[in-house]
């Protein structure tokens, strides 16, 4: 993809998917790399950043024989979600403004 993804954006993704359902790491990032460019070295530190903040908590499950770490979203979270959703609608509207009718301020 062309355009650069913000760091908050990206958090905002991954809270996204994990309030959807229960998601280990690279199940996010495969979700994540669909409109950002980013590596597995750069989302374990966001998700980190999002687990210490308290938007998530984890827990370990067993998958095929195998051990994950999946990330679920808190209350907190749900909060932070819902108000990244309504500033990514402000920034989207008045970007489309600009960009399709030729808004200046």
């Amino acid at each position: 993809m062309y355009y650069p993804v913000s760091s908050l954006m990206i958090e905002c993704i991954i809270l996204a998917v994990v309030d959807g359902q229960d998601s280990y790491g690279y199940e996010i990032s495969q979700t994540v790399k669909l409109v950002a460019n980013i590596k597995e070295s750069t989302l374990y530190p966001i998700l980190s950043k999002l687990q210490k903040s308290g938007y998530l908590t984890t827990y370990t499950g067993e998958f095929q024989g195998r051990k994950r770490k999946y990330y679920s979203m808190t209350e907190e979270g749900k909060k932070q979600l819902n108000y990244l959703k309504e500033e990514w609608v402000s920034y989207r509207d008045a970007l489309e403004g600009i960009i399709e009718g030729g808004v200046r301020a």
